[in-house]
């Protein structure tokens, strides 16, 4: 027992190193591109990417969650999960065709209205929305098993081998806008490639795995897993609205230019998101762990858990803040070329959001690890409808500027429900994810899923 927790964890810990590198090139991915294409031609590679992963969050992300949740409640058992992967293969073989007849039937707006006419960029977004349905299937696979080092060579090998098509036409191997799209859909082909090394691999489950004693059996399994999962969904899906709805929304109200450059500006929030989540990944666990040992002392050490990291992102936000006050649009434009004009009112209001949406992340693991997932989704879905109601009608000319502010008001919202959920959880608390459980697994997927 004690030799397959210890192995459990170092692999857990190889995700977390795994998600933060996997943030950092997506992050590159992007300065290179910003760099070398014009505004017009960024832009569309950035409205591109967020309709690319707000579909396949929506398509392919249950079935991921079907596939770990299914492997981790058998495997440890004994139990064969043969069913479980044909299941939902043919689930995702039919979200795939579905998929494409919409999108065949639908191809005008498309191609036209989304992506500025661009048969080359319709067939990548067809393509890359397809590509995604094999990666998500084989991250389910990885999760289900516990084989977290493996989903993070997954990660990584996506993010890297993405970043090497924006690298060549930076130094000239390759040029224009095609070029670059194509590592979108490029990226996910390339990650498969650590797959034929998780099936040699692959050996029986043990029963005495740390999972095994924290499975529930029956209806009370599946009610308890079936509403954590549909929890976290709704928690991933608002994510995909705070930070791929802002460039769609600058597409229909101002162009594909304009959606590339609040892109940019609202890296500055997302960059140290994808960094964090490396933390993310360790800081459930860790914080499931303590309360399942109950009493005061784990409950103090969970307090103080929660407050170590709020103090520190509250004196990342406070440097960050002072940097972008001083130098904020030149390191902009340092980091993702000079075809925009920063403003540094702007960068302002999205760096005080992205400490407020760190907190945010820290909270939502905090009510995770207390059993409150579904209050925690409802705290994310509220917020995210708001920050969409105030971006399409609130009463700022600047289209850019309602959605910084927006994106500040929803983080700040959102920050306070989620504090108010951990400092006061609803009685009787819900089902605490136990160390190594499905539930917990399915957590770490989603976090890991969002440095890609």
């Amino acid at each position: 027992m004690g030799s397959d927790t210890r192995t459990f964890g170092r692999s857990a810990g190889r995700l977390s190193v795994g998600v933060g590198v996997a943030g950092l090139l997506t992050y590159v991915f992007f300065a290179l591109a910003s760099h070398n294409l014009d505004p017009v031609a960024y832009g569309e590679v950035v409205v591109l990417w967020s309709a690319v992963f707000v579909t396949i969050s929506v398509l392919h992300r249950p079935v991921e969650a079907l596939i770990s949740r299914g492997i981790a409640e058998r495997a440890p058992r004994g139990e064969p999960v043969g069913g479980v992967l044909r299941s939902a293969a043919l689930i995702e073989a039919g979200v795939a065709v579905g998929f494409a007849l919409v999108a065949l039937a639908l191809r005008g707006p498309i191609q036209d209205d989304l992506l500025s006419g661009s048969e080359a960029l319709y067939w990548i977004y067809v393509a890359s929305v397809l590509a995604f349905a094999a990666s998500f299937y084989a991250r389910g696979f990885l999760a289900g098993e516990g084989r977290f080092g493996l989903l993070a060579g997954l990660l990584v090998c996506e993010s890297a081998s993405r970043l090497a098509f924006s690298l060549a036409v930076a130094i000239g191997l390759a040029a224009g806008r095609d070029a670059v799209a194509v590592g979108i859909v490029a990226a996910p082909l390339f990650s498969l490639l650590v797959v034929p090394a998780a099936l040699r691999r692959r050996s029986a489950p043990r029963r005495d795995s740390p999972t095994a004693a924290a499975v529930p059996r029956g209806d009370a399994r599946l009610a308890r897993g079936g509403a954590f999962a549909a929890a976290v969904f709704v928690v991933m899906l608002s994510e995909q609205i705070f930070l791929n709805g802002g460039p769609l929304l600058l597409r229909g109200f101002e162009g594909a230019a304009a959606a590339g450059f609040i892109f940019n500006v609202l890296m500055l929030a997302r960059a140290p998101l994808l960094v964090f989540q490396g933390i993310a990944v360790s800081l459930l666990p860790h914080l499931t762990r303590l309360r399942s040992r109950g009493g005061e002392a784990a409950e103090a050490a969970f307090a103080v858990s929660i407050g170590v990291t709020l103090r520190a992102v509250a004196a990342f936000t406070v440097l960050v803040v002072a940097i972008v006050a001083v130098a904020g649009p030149q390191l902009m434009q340092l980091a993702f070329g000079d075809r925009f004009e920063y403003d540094r009112a702007g960068l302002l209001i999205v760096a005080v959001a992205m400490g407020l949406y760190l907190a945010s992340t820290t909270l939502n693991q905090a009510a995770l690890a207390q059993g409150q997932a579904k209050r925690a989704a409802a705290c994310w879905a509220v917020c995210a409808v708001g920050f969409l109601a105030w971006s399409l009608v609130a009463p700022v000319d600047d289209p850019a500027r309602r959605v910084e502010v927006g994106f500040a008001l929803a983080a700040a919202l959102l920050c306070l429900l989620l504090w108010r959920a951990y400092s006061d959880p609803d009685p009787p608390r819900g089902a605490v994810p136990a160390p190594g459980s499905a539930e917990e697994t399915e957590a770490r997927l989603a976090l890991a899923d969002e440095a890609s």
